[in-house]
């Protein structure tokens, strides 16, 4: 945007705040005029040449057709006024202000008669502004003329169109791109305490420009004689409305002679009223802009688009949708899942949704579902979204985020991606990075991706405009847009260098590995280790105390003592949910963990109090006594305990110690059949066996497997390029001899490291430069670190 226009706009801005609404409105409340009128004043401005012929048209319908008021022919009336929409009132802007007396109660009326002639399309801009509920408040502060006066000054432009001022002075035109400016302006300035929310609806012109460039340019000899343009995150459209403009630039390198339909979505009722209000004035056709959740409905379902071009909301919260895209742990929106294959080859559908406190990649699975096939009757599509780093990295192998980087890249979608500068948006001063995606790519970028750095290419700003202190120059844009297009790699020319590295798609990917480690365990029954049994373990503390405190009371008086119990839960801020609180005042609790510690006090006077280094043997005598008890064997009470209360007992009688044996889970026969489909399954021979945790026993076709210990058990990321196995022997082994791999938990992930690929090491400094700089501040500090290093 011309910094002269821009400086224009703001002046405006700042005189309808310092001279009609600063002691009608608080700050954070100009934007509820400032915008509506500005659109308001676009429309109303660009009807006025047509104003009577829209008027002969109304008295046609009404007195030769005997058309109702209100029921207009819509083609007539858009007809008469050269645009989609109309107005039918006597009224304009202008007419109203020139006429206007000191009866803010006229002028409101007239003003409402004015709004209630526009046409529907209009009517539903003026809804969702409230902007009839803003002429009310205007006009009972006495501030309704004033502001009328500043919106139809001669000095200002707010059309599209070039216009001068009567001194014959040349007011540039206010383009879409213009109002995205005016909104960034009112969010930035007038409500910084809601800073954050104008990088959902706003981005820079020179970030349109690079996208633009590179998604269009690089094919324009291929473009569809009509093409479909969709931005599922639309703002106020300056994307989609760029968009167009470079495709349809007369002067362009475009110069595009077919039809460009625009699409989007807002969920911001303002920008969606300003991004409809633009179509409206372009000639696009303004339904094709939808206000809602882009999330929540899939509103375009079932369409597929030429070319996407979004800027979605990133770090922001999709919760409040979640019940539209999973019914519980299901995903229920095909458009958030996808097909995978699993390491052994086997497909599967998993979900491909990131974590709930950040959906800037739902929305880039939303472009995905929409891309046209490849399949000879179109070109398929193309892709450009900007997001921040978390969509790089974030989520383990086999979570969402991971799925969906391995969706794109193993279905060959990913074409680029460039880092662009810090600082250069508006409300935030976070790395930022454009995805390029394409299911179209030429035969030499098949199966591959370049990944350019252009962190480092920037031009200063002279002054801030928020968190925005720098700007990509046209020169840099170029250069960005040579690197992308020549596809080679480019080495880093000093620190302010561009650099571009093509890639394998297989670069990014990567086995996530379970390295296990054998459990190995002493036992041995005392009392003290046995106490805590007493208590179920999730309700330790509230169930301790009461014991302390009521004694063998809880066994034989426990309803009498649930209030105690419950309020002192309630004055130690212990929070326990409805079903917890439950089962801490029943019977049932405290009697079935008084049979576990009777259990196994009864256990530790037939086995007594021997330690054991083999938990096998240890676990052997205490499943004989159990037998026993399940039997009532002898003079001891009958008892049958569950695995889980068996579980309790082994886990409070035993500790891993790596001086014990390992704990064998169970040694398994295979017969040759067995085994080779083992060996098959593994892709190993059987002396590699133990390296899969078989271990062989001595016996023919005989293997021991151990239990597991899950605090040691570890992961390794293995590049997709390298062999397990022979990553495991080399990185693994040596280090860890009794570890195993698990196969079977081994998933596929994807990652990309911009600072892994684009690391600069900066050598450390000269060690008499640095002696030489605290020499220095020594003589600055009168001998202070002189003394401290000892140099006399």
């Amino acid at each position: 945007m011309n910094t002269a226009v821009h400086n224009r706009l703001i002046s405006f801005i700042w005189s309808i705040a310092d001279d009609c609404l600063r002691d009608v409105y608080v700050r954070g409340k100009y934007r509820d005029v400032i915008l509506p009128m500005v659109v308001l004043r676009r429309l109303d401005a660009l009807l006025e040449p047509s104003k009577e012929a829209v008027l002969e048209e109304v008295a046609f319908q009404k007195n030769d057709l005997g058309v109702v008021e209100g029921d207009w022919d819509d083609k007539g009336m858009e007809e008469a006024s050269g645009y989609v929409f109309y107005n039918t009132s006597d009224w304009t802007l202008q007419r109203l202000h020139d006429t206007a007396t000191n009866s803010q109660q006229i002028l409101q009326a007239n003003f409402e008669e004015y709004l209630n002639g526009y046409s529907a399309n209009v009517k539903e801009i003026i809804d969702k502004f409230k902007l009839k509920s803003q002429i009310r408040h205007m006009a009972s502060k006495d501030v309704l003329l004033d502001v009328l006066e500043k919106f139809t000054s001669p000095y200002i432009n707010l059309t599209p169109f070039d216009k001068e001022d009567p001194e014959g002075r040349k007011l540039p035109p206010l383009s879409n791109l213009g109002m995205g400016y005016v909104f960034e302006e009112l969010i930035r300035k007038f409500n910084e305490e809601n800073n954050e929310e104008a990088g959902e609806h706003f981005t820079p012109r020179e970030v349109i420009d690079l996208m633009t460039h590179i998604v269009f340019k690089p094919i324009k000899q291929q473009l569809p004689p009509v093409m479909t343009i969709y931005d599922p995150a639309c703002g106020s459209g300056g994307m989609l409305t760029e968009a167009q403009n470079f495709i349809k630039d007369e002067e362009g390198v475009i110069r595009a002679m077919g039809d460009v339909y625009l699409y989007g979505k807002e969920i911001n009722d303002e920008t969606y009223a300003i991004c409809k209000s633009d179509m409206m004035i372009k000639g696009n056709n303004p339904e094709n802009i939808r206000v809602g959740s882009t999330l929540s409905t899939d509103e375009f379902a079932g369409t597929q688009f030429d070319f996407m071009l979004s800027n979605p909301p990133y770090g922001k919260s999709w919760a409040t949708e979640q019940k539209y895209i999973k019914d519980g742990k299901e995903v229920i929106d095909p458009r958030f899942t996808v097909l995978l294959n699993d390491y052994w080859g086997k497909e599967e559908e998993v979900d491909a949704i990131p974590r709930s406190s950040d959906g800037q990649l739902l929305f880039l699975m939303e472009m995905v579902s929409k891309m046209k096939a490849n399949d000879g009757r179109s070109n398929g599509s193309r892709i450009a979204s900007v997001h921040n780093g978390s969509s790089l990295f974030t989520g383990d192998a086999g979570g969402g985020e991971s799925n969906i980087r391995r969706y794109i890249i193993e279905n060959d979608l990913l074409d680029c991606i460039i880092q662009l500068p810090n600082n250069l948006f508006y409300n935030t001063g976070i790395t930022t990075y454009i995805w390029l995606l394409s299911n179209n790519k030429p035969e030499h970028r098949q199966g591959k991706a370049i990944l350019i750095d252009a962190s480092m290419r920037f031009a200063k700003l002279r002054k801030n405009l928020g968190a925005k202190n720098c700007e990509l120059t046209p020169v840099h844009i170029k250069e960005i847009q040579d690197a992308y297009i020549d596809f080679k790699t480019i080495a880093r020319e000093g620190e302010e260098g561009l650099a571009a590295k093509v890639f394998d798609n297989a670069d990014f990917g990567y086995y996530k590995v379970s390295i296990e480690r054998p459990k190995r365990l002493k036992a041995q029954f005392t009392h003290e280790r046995i106490a805590d049994l007493r208590f179920d373990k999730t309700l330790k503390e509230p169930m301790q105390w009461a014991f302390a405190t009521y004694g063998d009371k809880v066994y034989t008086e426990l309803s009498t003592l649930e209030k105690e119990i419950l309020d002192w839960c309630e004055k130690n801020d212990l929070d326990l949910n409805a079903k917890k609180r439950k089962a801490l005042v029943s019977a049932k609790t405290w009697e079935k963990q008084k049979e576990i510690l009777d259990t196994a006090t009864h256990l530790l006077n037939t086995i007594g109090t021997d330690e054991y280094s083999n938990f096998n043997t240890f676990q052997s005598k205490v499943e004989a006594e159990l037998l026993a008890l399940s039997k009532g064997e002898g003079k001891v009470q009958k008892s049958k305990l569950s695995a889980s209360d068996k579980n309790q007992i082994y886990a409070a009688v035993s500790w891993y110690d790596e001086t014990a044996d390992k704990v064998i889970k169970k040694v398994q026969k295979l017969k040759e059949d067995k085994l080779e489909a083992l060996l098959a399954h593994l892709d190993c021979t059987e002396e590699q066996l133990p390296h899969y945790g078989y271990y062989t026993s001595g016996k023919a076709n005989e293997f021991i497997i151990y239990e597991t210990e899950s605090d040691l058990r570890d992961s390794e990321n293995i590049p997709l390029k390298d062999n397990i196995y022979g990553y495991f022997l080399l990185e693994v082994l040596p280090h860890v001899p009794e570890a195993w791999i698990d196969m079977d938990k081994t998933k596929i992930g994807y990652e990309i490291s911009f600072n892994k690929y684009f690391y600069q090491h900066k050598p450390l400094r000269d060690i008499t430069e640095v002696s030489r700089e605290i020499i220095d501040l020594e003589n600055e500090n009168e001998g202070l670190i002189r003394n401290i290093l000892n140099l006399g």
